[in-house]
């Protein structure tokens, strides 16, 4: 598999000064006092889901959330390309989204950047080479990022996507696979909790 110590890696989002790891298990929001937060990766979030594409069933988070300001800029962690963009209108859903794709000593890994601005796809096309540091997208308001507060959803895959979606959430009967499937984003990250 992938060998994370191997690789450096670029910042996806420059986070200004302090900000608060949120507790999203109760299933709702609280505003922090901090401009920046972070959602944790395998954190169970039940009531938070409720629209219909969830089912009631899916709540386990497979990614992480780095909320602030709309517009803040996301950048490419790595060189790699763009595989997948679109628009998940549901409720809900990642409005705006991007997927890159990676290599990473031989092994293709994927990012997801969801709840984007309508501004991130504009001018996106698949097969566009990236750039470490490069900004490709940014925060998404309510009404271009599928209802939610502002903030960016950075998801990793080892399986290839067949267009611009991935679970986000999964049910938590799925979660032994799910978290083979979607490694922790603190590997590229860093160390954010």
């Amino acid at each position: 598999m992938i060998d994370w110590e191997k690789h450096k890696f670029n910042e996806v989002v420059n986070i200004v000064g302090e900000y608060t790891v949120l507790d999203l298990s109760k299933g709702h929001w609280v505003a922090p006092e901090t401009e920046f937060s972070v959602g944790k990766y395998d954190e169970l979030r039940p009531g938070m889901y409720n629209t219909e594409i969830f089912a009631g069933e899916r709540f386990l988070h497979v990614g992480i959330d780095i909320c602030g300001p709309v517009g803040t800029p996301c950048m490419s962690f790595m060189e790699g390309e763009i595989s997948h963009f679109g628009y998940n209108p549901e409720p809900g859903d990642y409005g705006n989204v991007i997927i890159s794709k990676h290599d990473l000593g031989g092994v293709s890994l994927w990012a997801l950047y969801g709840h984007l601005s309508d501004e991130s796809i504009e001018k996106m096309r698949v097969g566009k080479k990236i750039s470490p540091g490069e900004v490709i997208a940014w925060f998404g308001d309510y009404h271009e990022n599928g209802g939610w507060e502002p903030h960016l959803h950075f998801q990793l895959s080892l399986v290839e996507p067949t267009t611009h979606d991935l679970p986000g959430v999964v049910s938590p009967l799925e979660r032994e696979q799910a978290l083979r499937d979607y490694p922790d984003p603190r590997l590229v990250l860093g160390p954010l909790y």
